[in-house]
């Protein structure tokens, strides 16, 4: 039998800490009476029975199957609801071996656990209101950021101030559809300053929505990053460029034309947004087949790229090749090499000149990369998440559709159909009106032990 989130009764266990060997590993467990549950197994099970919530027991845990050791473990008991779940729980820090936390989990199911699904802990979470679902959506965040900057947008979202102000903001517009309805159902009766009224703190309401909107695309930026291929003819400097960005010498660097015959690629925090960055093989027609088919899937992985350096030797100068490829491709960042040189040309309009070699101009260009990435000069305290996003831009559209139907005088009934419009989608985003097939499907992304 499939089994589902929602089932929250049971008992449920799961590695914490990322696979693989390592000094140590939690292994977390949770369930309603789940510390007398496997109390069974610790060589002493008294003690850990009467431990008290926010308390560590260290104990040899026996596999109750044949009665051998398992491993010695420190357990942190936690007692409901004062626990991250909101549940009985006991995280078990062991030994990293990936042969003794699998024991251990196996010998924690062999006493009634079932295995976690992905998120479940987390889930607990949220339906014993330990978080709202942008909190949650936090915890997974935080999980997968990739830069200091990223993990600090997503410890502030953890923190509650974004979900306190969705809720302020539900709370008005659940306040400003009651009137509405009442001035529907009675229309003798009078409501103090009629809908009229409602205006200014429906429009205050509809601009922290239309800024939130605005800063999804550079939370979003922060948190998954971009891909940015280098491309340019050979011998322009490309695989100079690419190892300084990363600091070390890890593409080759040779006089020799098509030295680079396949793609290269790597990670690099800039200014806190974590790209992939690729050094690409040089753009040129040639007879030799390996660096043929290395130029045929430079140019698959330049379609992909979320930005393109296009590098020009500022020695040689713009070439027709050079020329041809900027005009397909007007939105490349233009990158002018060589700059060191007593051979560079004058630095074309539109080009960032630099020198790979020394890093000059590179801060610029550093800088000049951020601002082109869409969202990149945008604040990283948004909504990182696309259903997120979506859920902001349908209350913000819905809201502004009430207030310009409250301003043309249009029918109540349009107007309240809106606001509840606005409110529902408010209410899908913190999770309050969130139905379980999509509380469901958000939690699955999380990782198993979170």
């Amino acid at each position: 039998m499939q089994q589902r989130y929602i089932d929250v009764e049971e008992l449920i266990v799961a590695q914490a800490t990322p696979p693989g060997a390592s000094a140590l590993a939690i292994v977390r467990l949770a369930g309603p009476g789940c510390v007398d549950a496997v109390a069974a197994g610790f060589q002493r099970p008294e003690r850990l029975r009467e431990a008290r919530g926010r308390s560590l027991v260290r104990g040899t845990f026996i596999d109750p199957r044949d009665g051998k050791p398992v491993d010695d473990l420190v357990a942190a008991v936690f007692r409901a609801p004062e626990s991250p779940t909101g549940q009985d729980q006991v995280d078990f820090m062991t030994h990293g071996s990936p042969a003794v936390v699998a024991a251990l989990v196996d010998a924690l199911v062999a006493l009634g656990c079932r295995r976690a699904l992905p998120g479940e802990f987390s889930f607990r979470a949220f339906v014993a209101g330990k978080a709202d679902l942008v909190e949650s959506e936090a915890i997974d965040e935080l999980s997968r950021a990739r830069t200091a900057e990223a993990r600090a947008a997503a410890l502030r979202r953890l923190g509650g101030g974004v979900s306190a102000e969705i809720w302020r903001m539900r709370s008005e517009l659940l306040e400003i559809l009651a009137a509405c309805e009442v001035l529907l159902d009675y229309p003798e009766d009078e409501v103090e300053g009629g809908l009229d009224g409602r205006l200014p703190a429906m429009r205050a309401a509809l601009d922290a929505l239309s800024a939130l909107s605005a800063a999804h695309a550079g939370a979003r930026l922060r948190l998954e990053g971009a891909r940015v291929a280098v491309a340019g003819r050979t011998n322009a400097g490309k695989s100079s460029l690419f190892n300084r960005f990363l600091r070390e010498e890890r593409s080759i660097v040779s006089g020799e034309h098509g030295t680079t015959r396949d793609w290269i690629e790597a990670s690099v925090d800039l200014e806190g947004i974590p790209l992939v960055l690729q050094d690409t093989a040089g753009l040129r027609s040639t007879t030799d087949a390996i660096e043929a088919e290395g130029v045929r899937r430079s140019r698959l992985l330049l379609d992909a790229a979320d930005l393109v350096l296009y590098v020009v030797d500022g020695t040689a100068g713009l070439a027709d090749d050079d020329r041809d490829f900027l005009e397909a491709r007007p939105d490349a960042l233009r990158v002018w090499n060589k700059t060191d040189s007593a051979e560079c040309g004058p630095v074309p309009a539109g080009f960032h000149p630099v020198s790979a070699l020394d890093g000059i101009g590179f801060q610029d260009l550093a800088l000049a990369i951020v601002a082109k990435l869409p969202g990149g000069a945008g604040s990283a305290d948004g909504l990182a998440g696309e259903r997120q996003a979506a859920l902001v831009e349908a209350a913000r559209a819905s809201l502004s559709d009430a207030i310009a139907s409250i301003e043309a005088g249009e029918p109540l009934d349009l107007v309240s159909l809106d606001l509840k419009a606005a409110s529902d989608s408010l209410g899908e985003l913190t999770g309050e009106t969130a139905s379980p097939d999509v509380l469901d499907t958000i939690f699955s992304r999380f990782c198993v032990g979170k």
